[in-house]
C-alpha cells in the first residue's frame, strides 16, 4: 500500500469520528503527519536535512510551493519543496494521469457552475470536496489540462506521410444554451509510413453532417496530413462526401463490420447467424479478383430470397473490398474501424462518470486527455502497428493465389 492510500484511509477513518472541533483537530494532524512524510522524503533525496552540512548532499532545496489536497477529514494544504537542480514531487502525492486529472476537472466544472446531476455531486462527495471547492482552483486545473490538449490537437502532422486513416464518431450528452443535447464527437487515426499509429485530431459539433465533417479534415490537411491512400470510415452520408472533397485521389474503405450490421436488418432473426457465416467468406479470400468475385456469388445466392440485402451487397462491392488492393498482411486491420473499438470504450467508459457534460469545452478536455494518453502508449510501445517492410509494399500489385471456396445456402 502506498502512503497516498494510507492517508486516505486514515483520513477516512478520521471523517466518521467526532464534532466539528474533533474532525478540524484530525484534520490538523493529518495535515502536520503529511507534511513531515513529504520533508522526510525530500531529505532522503537530497541526502541532507534542512540547514545540515554533510558529505552526502545532492542537491539544496529552493522554496517550497503550496498544493491543497482534499480529504475526508477536510481540506489540508501542503507546502512541496522545490530544488534548486530537478524537480521534486512526493511520492504521497503521485501525480494523477492526464485523463484522470481531466476527469476530476471535469466533474469540478459541472459542480461549480451549477450544471451538475446528482450523480456529479456524489463524485464530488466521494473525492471529499463536498466542504467546498474553489472556482479558481478549478479554472487553473482547467487551463492547464486545455493547454496541453490544444498542443495536442493542433500540433502540426507533416512530420511523416500517412497512408492510412480512420475516421469514427461517437456521441455524448453536454449542455448546450440550458439544453442537454447529443453532441458528435469525431476522431481521426492514422497508421503511418514507419507502422506506427498515432492519434490526429478530434473535434466536437451538433452532428455528422457533410459540413462538420469537410471542415475537419480541411483541418487535418492544414496540419499537414500527407501521403493518404485509404481512408476507412463507416457510409455515413454526410462524411463519404466530406472524404472524396478533401481528400480526393485516395481509396475509401466502408467499414465492413457496418455494412454487416446493415446487412442483417435486411435478414430474418432465425437465418442471420447463416447468412452471417456466409458474407464472412467475402473477408477470407486470398486476393483482390478472389474477394471481388465472391461478394458477387454471395450476392447472388441472396438475390432471390433476401434482395434487399443483396442489392445492398452488390452496391457497396467496390467500397467495401478497397482494402483487397493493399499488402495482404494489413487486410485484417484496413477492412474496418475495428482497430478504433478500444478507443471508442475508454470514451464512453469515461463520458459515463459524467453522465452530462456542463459545455463543449469540458468534452474536449476529457475527449482529448483520453487520446492523448492513447496517443502516448502508442509511441512507447515496442511493436509496431503493422511492420514498417509490409508498408513499404502499399502501392505495389497484390500477390495472385489460389481462387476462393464458395459455400452452398442451407435450405430454409
Amino acid at each position: 500500500m502506498t502512503h497516498h492510500d494510507d492517508a486516505s484511509t486514515f483520513a477516512d477513518v478520521l471523517a466518521r469520528f467526532g464534532d466539528e472541533g474533533t474532525k478540524e483537530l484530525f484534520r490538523s494532524l493529518l495535515e502536520q503527519a503529511l507534511q513531515d512524510l513529504i520533508d522526510a522524503e525530500v531529505t532522503t533525496k537530497i541526502g541532507a536535512g534542512r540547514h545540515e552540512r554533510t558529505d552526502t548532499r545532492l542537491n539544496y532545496r529552493n522554496g517550497t510551493r503550496e498544493r491543497a489536497l482534499s480529504t475526508q477529514a477536510g481540506d489540508v494544504e501542503l507546502r512541496i519543496p522545490k530544488l534548486r537542480a530537478g524537480s521534486f514531487f512526493p511520492s504521497l502525492l503521485e501525480p494523477r494521469r492526464r485523463v484522470d486529472k481531466a476527469l476530476w476537472a471535469v466533474i469540478m466544472t459541472a459542480y461549480v457552475t451549477g450544471t451538475s446531476t446528482r450523480k456529479v455531486d456524489d463524485l464530488v462527495k466521494a473525492l471529499g470536496c463536498d466542504t467546498g471547492v474553489s472556482k479558481s482552483t478549478v479554472s487553473r486545473i482547467c487551463g492547464e489540462i486545455d493547454e496541453h490538449v490544444a498542443v495536442f490537437r493542433t500540433r502540426r502532422l507533416d512530420h511523416v506521410g500517412f497512408p492510412y486513416v480512420y475516421l469514427d464518431a461517437t456521441y455524448v450528452k453536454a449542455r448546450v444554451d440550458h439544453h442537454v443535447v447529443s453532441r458528435a464527437v469525431v476522431i481521426a487515426t492514422g497508421v503511418a509510413t514507419n507502422g506506427n499509429r498515432e492519434v490526429l485530431g478530434l473535434d466536437v459539433g451538433d452532428s455528422e453532417d457533410e459540413v462538420f465533417w469537410t471542415q475537419f479534415l480541411r483541418s487535418l490537411k492544414d496540419r499537414g496530413l500527407d501521403g493518404v491512400k485509404l481512408v476507412i470510415s463507416d457510409a455515413h452520408p454526410g462524411l463519404k462526401n466530406a472524404i472524396e472533397r478533401v481528400f480526393s485521389g485516395s481509396a475509401w474503405q466502408r467499414c465492413k463490420v457496418h455494412l454487416l450490421r446493415n446487412l442483417m436488418a435486411h435478414i430474418p432473426k432465425s437465418h442471420k447467424q447463416m447468412i452471417g457465416a456466409t458474407v464472412r467468406t467475402i473477408f477470407v479470400q486470398p486476393d483482390a479478383e478472389s474477394t471481388r468475385t465472391q461478394l458477387r456469388q454471395v450476392a447472388s445466392m441472396l438475390e432471390t430470397r433476401y434482395p434487399k440485402a443483396a442489392e445492398l451487397l452488390t452496391n457497396a462491392e467496390h467500397d467495401v473490398t478497397a482494402y483487397a488492393e493493399f499488402p495482404q498482411p494489413h487486410w485484417s486491420k484496413i477492412a474496418s474501424t475495428n482497430p478504433l473499438e478500444r478507443v471508442n470504450k475508454e470514451i464512453k467508459r469515461r463520458s459515463k462518470v459524467i453522465g452530462i457534460f456542463p459545455n463543449d469545452e469540458s468534452v474536449i478536455r476529457l475527449v482529448g486527455a483520453v487520446l492523448a494518453e492513447t496517443h502516448d502508449e502508442w509511441q512507447t510501445n515496442e511493436r509496431r502497428y503493422l511492420s514498417e517492410g509490409s508498408m513499404n509494399r502499399i502501392g505495389q500489385p497484390p500477390q495472385e493465389v489460389n481462387a476462393p471456396y464458395t459455400p452452398e445456402l442451407p435450405a430454409a
